[in-house]
């Protein structure tokens, strides 16, 4: 196994991972889904409604409980799902807010694409990242 095999597998341990229906499900119930793809990818292959789009280079600063720059609403005990385009990214993104303690955080399994294989919601996409 390689390094970044081992480093993935050590992130997913720590979470409690859903598969697409249960993100759906979650997401009806007020889960929080985090887009952390670039804009090229949501343009070219859509978004998930409601979804808030946040590029990976400022996940921390926009979703860690206690930053100054954080998202209205985003506390500690906020169930957050992120997801790329196949949940590689998303699972150590979804650890590395954990540490920082966003406890719930965790991530899609298969990221958008199993989310649209699914039949599940989607629209086009090209909205802007939240900066």
């Amino acid at each position: 196994m390689s390094s970044v095999d081992a480093l993935l597998d050590e992130a997913r341990a720590g979470l409690e991972r859903v598969t697409p229906q249960e993100a759906d499900k979650l997401r009806q119930e007020g889960a929080v889904l985090v887009d952390i793809r670039p804009h090229a990818n949501r343009a070219a292959e859509g978004e998930i409604p409601g979804a808030v789009p946040v590029e990976r280079i400022v996940l921390e600063w926009r979703l860690a409980p206690d930053s100054e720059w954080r998202l209205p609403g985003i506390t500690a005990d906020t169930l957050v799902i992120l997801f790329c385009n196949e949940s590689y990214s998303s699972s150590l993104a979804a650890r590395d807010l954990q540490r920082l303690g966003l406890r719930r955080a965790t991530d899609l399994i298969g990221g958008f694409r199993a989310w649209a294989a699914a039949g599940l919601p989607t629209e086009p996409g090209g909205r802007p990242a939240v900066p």
